[in-house]
């Protein structure tokens, strides 16, 4: 793997750079969440961004059935699910669902049967292990629990089910949870650069008003993607494992970086907001 800087502190990221931001992706688990939950503060500093007038998009492994109802509920601007397969958008003023998949349905459900029977044989290959509970409500991928609602086991025991899902032909992404494994050719990136392109302006042209937030391995195409990419404190340990670090990261883990991220950016805009005023 080549070398990757070490992300710097939050606190040295430019003033300049965050006030000019205006889309904050980012991660769910174990960035947004901590211990599996949503803290109250994680989801307040998400509706105090949109209060002031940045789209916030989830960009997550989790399912389509959850995009659903967090493109519905939560103060966001669209949700990528599963792992770039797919995003929704909720039109909130012709209340109505806009939805996006990578693959046509006839391709979907002929690689079904072939990637849950891989997920069987990671299972068998690694003892400890469950399918994820929230694999009733995916369209595209298996997800192999290994530190949900399984274990927690080791990383290594991760990177054994995705080598598993890789040797029957599958992209497989380690998360701090699960292993997520699919036949088709997206990512998170991929996913994100087409819900630009379709809801905002494309990526590439609005690259510096930009942020993703990130926790774990799955996350290094929008780590690499992304100029200022930040890692919630609970990044660290998988740095070694991840192909693309994060440019900066924050002194707390999981939705309490979150708000320490949300924090800064709207400290930073109110501070130039002042500046143009005088």
């Amino acid at each position: 793997m080549a070398y990757t800087p070490a992300p710097q502190p939050l606190r040295a990221a430019p003033t300049s750079r965050l006030a000019a931001l205006r889309f904050v992706l980012t991660d769910i688990d174990d960035t947004l969440t901590e211990e599996g939950r949503l803290p109250a503060l994680a989801y307040s500093a998400m509706e105090s961004l949109a209060q002031a007038g940045l789209s916030v998009i989830p960009v997550t492994g989790r399912p389509a059935g959850w995009c659903d109802a967090i493109a519905r509920q939560w103060p966001v601007a669209a949700v990528v699910g599963e792992n770039g397969a797919l995003w929704y958008a909720e039109d909130r003023v012709a209340r109505r669902m806009v939805r996006w998949q990578a693959q046509e349905e006839a391709a979907r459900l002929a690689n079904r049967d072939r990637l849950m029977a891989l997920a069987d044989e990671a299972m068998v290959a690694v003892p400890g292990t469950r399918i994820a509970s929230d694999q009733p409500f995916r369209l595209f991928d298996a997800a192999v629990d290994f530190a949900e609602d399984a274990g927690p086991l080791p990383l290594e025991d991760a990177a054994r089910i995705a080598e598993v899902f890789e040797a029957g032909g599958a992209q497989a992404k380690v998360s701090s949870i699960h292993v997520n494994a699919w036949f088709g050719d997206w990512d998170k990136r991929a996913g994100i650069e087409n819900l630009f392109a379709a809801r905002f302006s494309p990526l590439a042209s609005v690259i510096d008003q930009v942020a993703f937030l990130g926790d774990s391995p799955n996350d290094a195409p929008l780590f690499g993607a992304i100029p200022f990419s930040v890692g919630v404190a609970n990044v660290l340990p998988h740095l070694g494992r991840i192909a693309s670090a994060p440019a900066y990261v924050t002194q707390a883990p999981g939705g309490r970086g979150f708000a320490e991220f949300a924090a800064a950016l709207l400290a930073a805009r109110a501070k130039h907001m002042e500046e143009n005023a005088a």
